[in-house]
């Protein structure tokens, strides 16, 4: 890190630090349930037990109206044992015929569903979590929190829940065990926090931090959790053996195979707070496919990560403050994929977890062969929690998946973050610094940069500034436009109507965003800047907006954005016009369309974009479809891109699911079918029946007709022993 960015950090911190000012902690105390397992978990609240629980009599209104009177009385009860923490929340509804669920799937999309979130911060560093959540048909979403805007939802613990519909309303029992939780031994306060969220009418009810500016995720603003010093994690060792058998078929060379083969992950509390993973011969045959992307940009696309076992402390990995896709040190799917094929993962070890203000998250994986040759790969990431606001960390990581060539990278940053400036506002502070070292090669391979963050209700605004040297090279990394600076603005006035003509208007948010790419001389590539002059989101939830897109490129070489489609070298002015309607999540067929429309480089482009998705009134049965096709007409040629993919899926119970994914592209003109069958028989035991096929479409378009190119059917069992 250079001395102006050092000089930058010092200057920030010291302007934010006077305005902090403390903040008090609702706090509840746990009930002590008198002997392990004796609550049945059903949804129903009939045990005496919970009369022992500890009360929080109901949940305040957080949005729309703070601390505003509602019908919907929230009441939820806390007990605790050695082993588990017990939630039972009762959810009062004056109208539990309109209650809404979408989905009874595990992290089913639950934007639109009644539903019940628990947020715990064990390590009690306001900053790190897990988030839970239950809609009233049972089904479990959970996640794992980096920051109040650092949330990821591709973690899955092993806890379990259970609903029931009322007359007046509905009831969940929740048990978390606490070998699913890292947490210091003997801890007397956790953080905590509790939500509700009635989608018909948009109503947030939240137990602490209740003003619109404040977050779920921002575990600042948590309550305290007491009563919780006898939780124990065992002895510590956690066994996850699996067996698969694989059939493979490919139409093109008439090959069949048939194989089985069997390994697993053991796991070790060395204390109470960290963590080691040992893996062998891992195998992620039960992971949903990657969602495919229209490419019309000269960049990589990112892809998330949903392989469980990177997934798992992947928050610890956090770099930096909001670089999103632009850089990220670690990318995770370097690992064991290259060249879009999956490389054979024969060990690897994990270390996560915390030693009092120190985090710690070190990754280390032997690849085998099968594509490159066998290689190591290695990623470290430590922080140090200065004080409740100030987090300095270092990230490392060493080795290429190509198995041929040397590469690290080492980087440093600092995040001051505090949601009671001036009062009760939120404001983050980022610094990082990076740089890597690999075989010879021209230019600098370091970058820096820094964002100030204001994210709040009224006004959202963030100034963010990023330098990457043109030799900086990630091997393990997600970079797409290294040799660049980067300078990036948004603006948003988001006011609330609430009364008069506007009363419809639940909220208006009032757009600019310019950004700004120059080479390392000061050259612009590219700038556009966003704008929404028109973008509200309705009392009934609908979402209605218009934006205008000015835009520019310079190539400095040919672009081809379709097959046989070439942009030439040159300079490019244009306009963007994007139109956008959706329909509100809490309907049972919701709907909504995008279009852009305007010049495009030194032609045209029109993208249209449509979904529509179907639930059945109990969730069981969920139908979506999502259609995009855009059409090109440049002077290097026409052309037309299209991406369609259906999702169906049918809950038996929320335990035992079955899903088809099918997905279709224009530009690799492949069918791609997932079926997928998951029973999972008790929490962290569960059976998998997979099923991928995939078609070729003819060139000719318009044609209908297919031909098999490859099948895959996979079963898979995985059980989790603990003890």
């Amino acid at each position: 890190m250079n001395d102006r960015a050092g000089r930058v950090a010092c200057v920030v911190l010291v302007l934010a630090a006077p305005v902090v000012r403390a903040q008090e902690r609702a706090t509840v105390t746990a009930g002590q349930l008198p002997a392990p397992f004796a609550i049945r978990l059903d949804g129903v609240l009939s045990e005496p037990e919970w009369s022992a629980a500890a009360v929080i009599p109901d949940l305040p209104q957080q949005s729309p109206h703070p601390l505003g009177d509602t019908p919907y009385r929230t009441e939820v009860r806390i007990l605790s044992d050695a082993r588990n923490l017990y939630f039972g929340v009762t959810g009062f509804d004056p109208e539990p015929g309109r209650i809404a669920v979408h989905t009874m799937i595990r992290d089913g999309d639950m934007v639109g569903d009644d539903s019940v979130a628990i947020v715990l911060d064990p390590f009690g560093d306001r900053r790190t979590g897990y988030l839970f959540r239950v809609n009233a048909s049972g089904a479990r979403l959970d996640g794992l929190i980096a920051g109040p805007e650092d949330l990821s939802l591709d973690w899955d613990g092993i806890w379990d829940a259970r609903t029931a519909r009322t007359s007046d309303g509905w009831t969940a029992e929740i048990v978390i065990p606490a070998r699913s939780l890292r947490f210091p031994s003997r801890a007397t306060r956790w953080g905590l926090n509790v939500e509700r969220f009635v989608p018909r009418d948009r109503t947030t009810l939240r137990w602490s931090g209740t003003t619109l500016d404040s977050r779920l995720e921002d575990v600042s603003r948590a309550g305290s959790l007491e009563g919780i010093e006898d939780l124990s994690q065992g002895d510590g060792w956690t066994v996850s053996p699996y067996g698969l058998g694989r059939f493979r078929s490919s139409r093109t060379s008439d090959s069949h195979s048939l194989s089985g083969t069997a390994g697993g992950d053991v796991s070790y509390n060395f204390t109470p707070q960290l963590f080691g993973v040992l893996t062998v011969k891992t195998d992620f045959a039960e992971t949903e496919v990657d969602t495919r992307q229209i490419q019309l940009t000269r960049f990589p696309l990112f892809f998330p990560e949903k392989r469980t076992f990177f997934v798992e402390g992947s928050n610890l990995f956090r770099f930096g403050l909001g670089l999103n896709d632009q850089f990220i040190p670690f990318y995770s799917r370097r690992v064991g994929l290259f060249q879009g094929e999956a490389v054979p993962l024969d060990a690897g070890i994990k270390v996560l977890g915390r030693a009092g203000p120190w985090g710690i998250a070190a990754l280390d994986v032997e690849t085998g062969s099968g594509g490159p040759p066998r290689t190591n790969l290695f990623a470290g990431r430590i922080t140090y929690d200065v004080d409740a606001h100030l987090r300095l960390g270092a990230i490392a990581t060493r080795g290429d998946p190509d198995g041929v060539h040397d590469n690290s990278l080492g980087g440093l940053d600092a995040v001051w973050r505090t949601s009671t400036f001036a009062g009760d506002k939120n404001l983050s502070i980022g610094l990082w610094g990076a740089g890597t070292h690999h075989d010879p090669r021209g230019g600098r391979s370091s970058g820096w940069g820094m964002k100030i963050d204001y994210p709040n209700d009224l006004w959202d605004v963030a100034l963010r500034y990023n330098d990457f040297g043109e030799a900086l090279d990630p091997a393990l990394g997600f970079l797409p436009r290294p040799g660049t600076r980067q300078y990036d603005l948004y603006v948003a006035y988001q006011p609330r109507p609430q009364r008069g003509l506007l009363a419809w208007v639940r909220q208006f948010f009032f757009e600019v965003e310019p950004v700004v790419v120059t080479d390392l001389h000061g050259q612009t590539e590219s700038w556009r800047v966003f704008t929404a002059p028109f973008n509200v989101r309705t009392q009934s939830g609908e979402h209605l907006e218009a934006n205008w897109a000015p835009q520019y490129e310079r190539l400095s070489a040919p672009f081809e954005i379709a097959r046989g489609v070439v942009i030439p070298v040159g300079t490019y002015r244009f306009d963007r016009i994007r139109l956008e309607l959706q329909s509100s999540d809490h309907r049972p067929l919701r709907v909504g369309s995008t279009v852009w429309l305007g010049r495009f480089f030194d032609g045209t482009l029109t993208q249209l974009q449509a979904f529509a998705n179907w639930t059945s009134a109990s969730g069981r049965i969920n139908v979506g479809v999502d259609a995009e096709n855009d059409f090109g007409r440049l002077p290097g040629g026409r052309f037309i891109q299209r991406l369609w993919q259906v999702k169906t899926v049918y809950a038996f119970t929320t335990e035992l699911i079955a899903s088809v994914y099918g997905q279709y592209d224009s530009d690799s003109r492949q069918v791609g079918l997932n079926a997928r069958l998951r029973w999972t028989l008790t929490p962290g035991r569960d059976l998998f029946l997979v099923w991928n096929r995939n078609w070729k479409h003819p060139v000719s378009e318009g044609a209908l007709s297919v031909s098999p190119l490859s099948d895959e059917i996979v079963a898979k069992i995985r059980w989790t022993f603990r003890r």
